[in-house]
């Protein structure tokens, strides 16, 4: 029976190559000479620390756009809330999204379920697993979720016949 899994997948690899990209352009650049700031990489999130608002938002920026460019998807980026740290620091944590939550999962099921399409879908710890009869009702699910915004980045993969 024809079947595939919807995934939200990151490659970590890609992030450490995106977070240390910016570190590198931080440290050039003359508006973060002699400043305190600090990127750094934790298990699943990037942690930014600075001196303040402007210069968060700066940072911000560059990691985004060394995401974007190692085709990381911003949706698979939570942003934490501004806190303020010690010695008039401000803190954000930016956390990566991997797999899809159960809320998501029975999101997708529901729209899944609204084509009245002949097709089956299951939450499978962090995916969801589509099958049916006819391949063609398969693609059709794929082209409508890649045309839904869900908030999250969605992978199709092991595409079965």
């Amino acid at each position: 029976m024809p079947s595939f899994d919807i995934v939200s997948k990151v490659d970590m690899q890609e992030v450490d190559n995106a977070v240390n990209q910016a570190v590198k352009e931080i440290s050039q650049r003359y508006d973060f000479k002699g400043s305190k700031s600090e990127v750094t990489l934790e298990k699943d999130a990037v942690k930014v620390l600075t001196e303040d608002d402007f210069r968060l938002k700066a940072i911000v920026d560059i990691l985004q756009s060394k995401f974007i460019k190692r085709g990381i998807s911003p949706k698979a980026l939570q942003y934490g809330k501004v806190e303020n740290a010690s010695g008039s620091m401000v803190r954000q944590m930016i956390t990566i999204q991997q797999g899809v939550s159960k809320e998501k999962g029975k999101e997708i099921n529901n729209v899944i379920k609204e084509t009245k399409l002949k097709v089956q879908s299951q939450i499978q710890d962090d995916q969801v697993r589509v099958t049916g009869k006819n391949i063609d009702d398969l693609q059709q699910i794929i082209q409508l979720l890649k045309g839904k915004d869900l908030g999250i980045d969605l992978q199709f993969v092991n595409f079965r016949q």
